[in-house]
């Protein structure tokens, strides 16, 4: 037996008229049930949300606060109930869904801390200039309107975090759209701010189904959104609303650079380690888990066998289980669309080190070599545990393979030299560089975000509450400074 789900409308519990069963990637059970707003109920949401920006926009502080530091408590109480619901829906892991939902720990504290201090207000003195004398500029921020949030299935908890912690902290109110796949975690949130004293209105948990979202895109009375997953959906929202403002973080395919001072054996077998478990953590399903690596010549002889046997002694199986490394994807087509695209490259010349098999939803993890450059899996983002090892003369041919894609999320560069990390900083075309370490790290505090097609905007907390709020400016006059 499994349980019905209402979703969550201006604050509150609510069931429509239609349900769909959540299932679990691995087995296929039935993990929930689901109620489906219908089109009343999403313009009901809608205008609340509408009708509440001024009074939540004047909301202290410190209630605001104590909301966002409440969730983050319970959030932690309930960690490893809230882990094997994740594990369930998502088919991640168990051991990656804890440290999930302690990442989601900390979006709510830092959320939490935000709200205290943002918007303090700065003054200026004007009188630099004759023309303003006694005069005073106070520029303070203000929402631009209720925010769209829609989260992807691959984080359901913590991206769900990122978007609706920033929205409570800066005093926006926020519609939050979960992905398909996986809402248990959204509504999860939800139950959780229904024990805060937030206003009515402020914020909804709507498990909408794709086919009704461009409605929703296009509504004027919600002037923000803030979108992560697939390059072609979030292109296709920004396109279809040129005048809002849209935050996207979209696709990547990573790379880890190993240059010629990554040299000893102590260095190349933490790469290595690196590399593989971050390849493979959530089934590689994450927009800077590791896709490609780039090594210098003089260290990739001895790197590449270091690499195979680390992503060989990554465990596999049931994600309920704590051993395991490697999950299932989360749909058995996107296991087929990976094997799809690795039988490709291995057709088309490519050399297949390890793995290449399917079962199921389970894709065993990858390593390939000699990939063509135009094959699927060199220019597009897998999102899957495939790995391509490459090949280069010397830290700037290296920093050009990396430069060459069309997407720019995040790079790793192993080095010891401050020098050549500086120039890291300076040549690569992404939005982050990770020194000493793969591409896949996030602190949930930091900017983040993508050049090229990789998306517009940064996340983060303190950089997701300003793309949600806008600066306006006072000047006060005939004043004695």
């Amino acid at each position: 037996m499994t349980s019905t789900h209402a979703f969550w409308l201006a604050g509150r519990q609510a069931t429509g008229e239609a349900a769909f069963d959540v299932t679990s990637p691995w087995d296929g059970r039935v993990v929930g049930t689901v109620s489906v707003p219908t089109d009343a109920q999403i313009e009901e949401a809608v205008s609340a949300a509408h009708a509440v920006r001024d009074e939540f926009a004047a909301t202290p502080a410190h209630v605001r606060a104590a909301a966002l530091d409440h969730v983050g408590r319970r959030l932690a109480e309930r960690t490893e109930e809230i882990a094997r619901l994740i594990s369930a829906e998502n088919g991640k892991p168990v051991k990656w869904a804890r440290g999930e939902v302690g990442r989601a720990v900390s979006v709510f504290r830092f959320a939490s801390e935000e709200a205290r201090r943002f918007n303090g207000g700065e003054a200026q003195r004007l009188d630099t200039d004759a023309g303003g004398q006694g005069r005073l500029a106070v520029t303070r921020r203000f929402p631009k309107g209720v925010v769209l949030g829609i989260a992807p299935f691959n984080f359901p908890l913590n991206l769900c975090a990122h978007k609706i912690a920033p929205a409570i902290a800066a005093g926006v109110p926020i519609i939050l759209k979960p992905a398909p796949a996986t809402p248990l975690s959204g509504l999860l949130l939800g139950e959780l701010l229904a024990e805060t004293e937030l206003p009515a209105g402020a914020w909804s948990v709507l498990p909408v189904p794709n086919d009704r979202m461009p409605a929703l895109v296009r509504d004027e009375r919600l002037p923000v959104i803030s979108f992560t997953g697939s390059e072609q959906v979030g292109y296709a929202i920004m396109d279809s609303v040129p005048r809002k403002h849209c935050t996207l973080e979209l696709g990547g395919n990573g790379a880890a650079v190993v240059l010629a001072d990554w040299a000893s054996d102590e260095d190349l077998d933490r790469a290595a380690q690196r590399i593989a478990t971050f390849s493979n953590y959530q089934g590689g399903q994450s927009c800077i888990s590791v896709q490609r690596v780039i090594a210098d010549a003089s260290v990739y002889d001895r790197l590449l066998p270091r690499i195979v046997a680390a992503v060989e002694a990554q465990v596999t199986g049931d994600p309920a289980d704590d051993a395991t490394d490697v999950g299932p994807l989360v749909s058995e087509a996107a296991a087929q669309r990976v094997e799809a695209w690795v039988r490709e490259a291995v057709d088309a010349g490519a050399t297949l080190l390890t793995g290449g098999k399917r079962d199921g939803a389970s894709y065993a993890p990858t390593v390939l070599t000699d990939v063509p450059a135009d094959a699927t899996i060199s220019r597009e983002e897998v999102f899957g545990p495939v790995l391509t090892v490459q090949k280069a003369d010397g830290e700037a041919a290296a920093f050009a393979a990396v430069n060459d894609s069309k997407y720019g999320l995040q790079a790793g560069v192993f080095t010891h030299d401050l020098r050549t990390a500086f120039r890291a900083h300076r040549a690569l075309e992404v939005g982050g560089v990770i020194i000493g370490d793969v591409p896949s790290y996030r602190a949930d505090q930091m900017p983040y975000g993508g050049a090229k097609q990789s998306g517009v905007g940064r996340e983060g907390v303190r950089f997701a509450m300003e793309d949600y709020t806008y600066e306006r400016v006072m000047v006060l006059t005939g004043l004695d400074l």
